[in-house]
C-alpha cells in the first residue's frame, strides 16, 4: 500500500520523469497558497509547511472460502479448505468439529489449508477465515459442510519400510496401493505425499507403475539421515468410486554410506564407508554364456542361509540346487553376491559364475555384515546392461529421467502439515 508522505524533500528519491512532474506540480502549489502561508509584514517571504497531509485510509481486508461449498454434503474426508483473501497482512484458518472441538492443520500453499489427517466421515465441520488487515481490524467468514459416509470401496496403502528400520544410503522409499491408480488421479495422490529428511536433500517421487510409487533423493541419502515420510490417502478420492483406506505414515534412518563398486576389468569389488575405502575382495562374475548385469543396483534382501534351485531353467546346462552363505540379492532376475568356496581359485582371475558376485565365504561373511537393505552396488563392464526393474533400479535411471516418472511438475513440492518440528527435504515433486 502507498503512504504520502509529510516532507517534501521526498520527491527527490522518486525516478526522473516523476520528479519533473511533481516539480511542476508543487510550483502551482507553492503559488495558491504563499499568501496564506506568509506572516504579516515580510515580503517575499517563503512558505511555511505546518506539518504533511493526511494518510490515506488504510484498506480493509476481506476473505472468502471457495471450497468446500457452503452447506456441502458429501465431501470426502480428505477434503481442504480452499480460500482466498484480500489486503490482508496475516490470516488464519480454523476448522471445527460439531462438537467445538478444533482439527489439527496447517495451511500447506496459497490458499490451502489441509488438516493433519483425514476427517471423520458423516461429521459437520466449520470453517472459519479471519484476515486482518493493515488497520489492525479482522474480517471473518465461515463455512459448514459435511463429509461423506464411509465409503464400500477403499484402497489399502502399504509401506515396504516400517518404523524404526536402519536402510542403506541407496534406500528408495517404497510406496504400493491395493489397486490401481488411474492416471488422471495420481497427481492428486501425489500432493498428499511428504518426504521430510534431516538434513534436507532434494528428491522426488517416481511412478513405477499404476500400483506402486517410489522416491529417492537426486544423490544416495547422506549417511545418519532421519527421514519421515506421509501419504495422506485417507477419504482420497482414486478414481471409479474408489477411495483411500486410510493415512500412512513411516519414521525410519538410514546407517553408514555403504557403497559397493565391482569391476568386470579389474574382477575386484572395492568397498567404500562414508567415501573411504575399507576392503578390496577378489570376485568372479557370471561366464559369457550367464553375464552379470552392469548397472546399479542395491541390496533387495539378505539371507544368511539359503538354497538355490534353478530346476526350472529351459537350459538344463543352468540347473542345480545348491546350498548358499551369505546371500544379497540384487536383481529379481536371481543375480546375488554371495559366498561361492567352489570358486576361489577363480575370483580375481576370470568369470565362472551363472550371472552372480562370486567371493570366498570369509569374504562374503565380511561384507554380509557391513551392509543393510538398500546398500548400493554399481557393476560396470560386463556384456549385459541391467534392465530398468529388475530389481530395485532406481539408480539406474539419471535424475532427469527419474524427473520423468513424477505425476506433478518438477519444482511443485507437496506439502502435509505435521505439529511435529522437522527439518524439511526440498521435494521437486
Amino acid at each position: 500500500m502507498t503512504r504520502r508522505t509529510s516532507d517534501p524533500g521526498s520527491a527527490t528519491r522518486r525516478p526522473a520523469p516523476f520528479r519533473a512532474l511533481a516539480a511542476v506540480v508543487l510550483a502551482g502549489a507553492l503559488a495558491f497558497t504563499a499568501t496564506a502561508c506568509t506572516k504579516a509584514g515580510e515580503q517575499g517571504g517563503g512558505p511555511s509547511f505546518q506539518g504533511g497531509s493526511e494518510a490515506e485510509e488504510k484498506p480493509k481486508a476481506s476473505a472468502a472460502i471457495t471450497a468446500p461449498a457452503a452447506d456441502a454434503k458429501d465431501v470426502p474426508a480428505s477434503a481442504e479448505i480452499a480460500f482466498n483473501s484480500k489486503d490482508a497482512v496475516e490470516t488464519a484458518v480454523e476448522v471445527k468439529n460439531a462438537a467445538g472441538e478444533a482439527v489439527k492443520g496447517a495451511v500447506t500453499g496459497a490458499g490451502t489449508w489441509l488438516p493433519e489427517k483425514a476427517l471423520e466421515y458423516g461429521t459437520t465441520y466449520t470453517a472459519t477465515v479471519t484476515a486482518t488487515g493493515d488497520d489492525g481490524k479482522p474480517a471473518t467468514t465461515t463455512s459448514t459442510f459435511t463429509t461423506m459416509a464411509k465409503p464400500g470401496k477403499q484402497i489399502r496403502v502399504t509401506s515396504f519400510l516400517g518404523d524404526g528400520q536402519t536402510v542403506g544410503v541407496g534406500m528408495p522409499l517404497i510406496v504400493k496401493f491395493s489397486r490401481a491408480v488411474p492416471e488422471d488421479y495420481r497427481d492428486d495422490v501425489q500432493r498428499r505425499m511428504t518426504v521430510r529428511a534431516t538434513p534436507a536433500q532434494e528428491g522426488i517421487w517416481h511412478w513405477v507403475s499404476p500400483t506402486e510409487v517410489r522416491y529417492r533423493p537426486k544423490t544416495y541419502w547422506k549417511a545418519n539421515t532421519k527421514i519421515f515420510y506421509k501419504i495422506q490417502a485417507g477419504g482420497l478420492p482414486m478414481g471409479g468410486g474408489w477411495y483411500g483406506r486410510s493415512d500412512l505414515t513411516v519414521d525410519i534412518k538410514t546407517g553408514p554410506a555403504v557403497v559397493m563398486t565391482v569391476d568386470n576389468k579389474t574382477k575386484k569389488m572395492t568397498v567404500k564407508r562414508d567415501g573411504k575405502v575399507i576392503k578390496t575382495i577378489p570376485i568372479s562374475l557370471g561366464k559369457k554364456s550367464t553375464p552379470s548385469s552392469s548397472g546399479t543396483m542395491v541390496v533387495i534382501e539378505k539371507l544368511k542361509k539359503t538354497v538355490f534351485n534353478t530346476m526350472d531353467d529351459p537350459n538344463p546346462a543352468n540347473r542345480y540346487i545348491t546350498d548358499i552363505e551369505y546371500a544379497q540379492r540384487l536383481t529379481w532376475g536371481g543375480e546375488f553376491i554371495h559366498a561361492a568356496p567352489w570358486s576361489v581359485a577363480s575370483q580375481g582371475r576370470t568369470n565362472v559364475s551363472h550371472g552372480c558376485v562370486n567371493m570366498s565365504t570369509a569374504n562374503a561373511n565380511w561384507l554380509f555384515n557391513q551392509t543393510r537393505v538398500g546398500d548400493p552396488i554399481q557393476v560396470k563392464g560386463t556384456e549385459r546392461k541391467l534392465e530398468n526393474g529388475n530389481g530395485w533400479t532406481d539408480w539406474n535411471m539419471s535424475w532427469d529421467q527419474y524427473v520423468k516418472g513424477s505425476a506433478i511438475p518438477a519444482g511443485e513440492t507437496a506439502a502435509t502439515p505435521s505439529t511435529e518440528p522437522t527439518t524439511e527435504a526440498t521435494t521437486t515433486g
